[in-house]
């Protein structure tokens, strides 16, 4: 449609079995992640969660053993891989969707692969592990690098930019290609330009209004703006409350050339996701 302020996107290829886009549903095995910590640290009530989840349009979920909240401290590997591969094991031969490991740790990925997983999404952007890009390169898994200013236990305690969209694409662009030196191919790898990581409620939204320029390295775009703390500052409500902010990120991300939605509230955003594709794909 000649002047179309919002056409339909062709994404890049990735190594991963998912339509682009799609909705990747949170699962934390924590006792204190930001919103949901608690919730799911039993094997059963993980797994008929994720199960849920799937049912309502995820087709990716993201497992997580390790808070990255602000003010977090690391857990000990031991208590990482507990939290996370029992769960793998259990979800990846019924789980109608692709599996993907919330770690930094280049042993807790190797273990996730083993038992199911096929995607590491790593908030460090390999620079917490040497090991960990050796092993993408090895087992040509898919590979989410995320854009963080510091550490999480210290990473909002004053974050600051020459300007934020030309220094996270920077840092982005860059470890893509250190990746691509370790023998990653660039359709292993998304990128994830970090909302809330290192972030003022200012930069998360400069971020999101200019979304396109992380398309515009080439790869497809994570967005995880889920329940963040921005929200919360615009409508002055707690992160369980913050669920139409969210879908309003889901569908601005989306219009803007996010191709996966990374959401703890899977069916609202997977709604918003659908009628935003309907209207896309209209006339094109």
């Amino acid at each position: 449609m000649k002047g179309d302020p919002f056409p339909a996107r062709a994404y890049p290829a990735l190594a991963l079995d998912v339509e682009l886009p799609c909705i990747m549903g949170v699962l934390n095995t924590t006792p204190d992640s930001f919103s949901d910590g608690g919730r799911y640290l039993e094997l059963d009530t993980a797994a008929q969660h994720a199960q849920q989840m799937a049912r309502d349009g995820a087709v990716i979920i993201d497992i997580g053993g390790e808070s990255t909240r602000p003010g977090s401290d690391p857990v000990p590997l031991d208590e990482e891989l507990r939290r996370t591969v029992p769960v793998i094991e259990r979800l990846a031969p019924d789980v109608p969707a692709a599996i993907s490991i919330d770690t930094t740790k280049a042993e807790v990925a190797r273990r996730a692969l083993d038992a199911g997983a096929t995607l590491i999404n790593d908030v460090s952007a390999l620079r917490f592990d040497a090991d960990l890009v050796h092993l993408v390169a090895d087992r040509g898994c898919a590979l989410c690098m995320m854009h963080m200013q510091g550490l999480p236990r210290t990473m909002q305690d004053d974050p600051q930019y020459d300007d934020v969209v030309d220094d996270v694409c920077a840092f982005l662009e860059e470890r893509l290609h250190f990746a691509v030196a370790h023998g990653v191919r660039e359709e292993q790898v998304l990128l994830d330009p970090g909302i809330g990581f290192g972030k003022t409620a200012e930069h998360n939204l400069q971020l999101l209004r200019r979304l396109d320029r992380v398309a515009a390295l080439g790869r497809p775009v994570l967005l995880g703006a889920s329940r963040k703390r921005f929200l919360g500052a615009i409508l002055g409500v707690e992160p369980r409350d913050r669920v139409i902010g969210t879908v309003a990120t889901t569908t601005l991300g989306v219009l803007l050339g996010a191709a996966v939605v990374r959401v703890h509230d899977v069916r609202p955003n997977f709604e918003a996701l659908r009628v935003t594709q309907a209207v896309l794909e209209a006339g094109a």
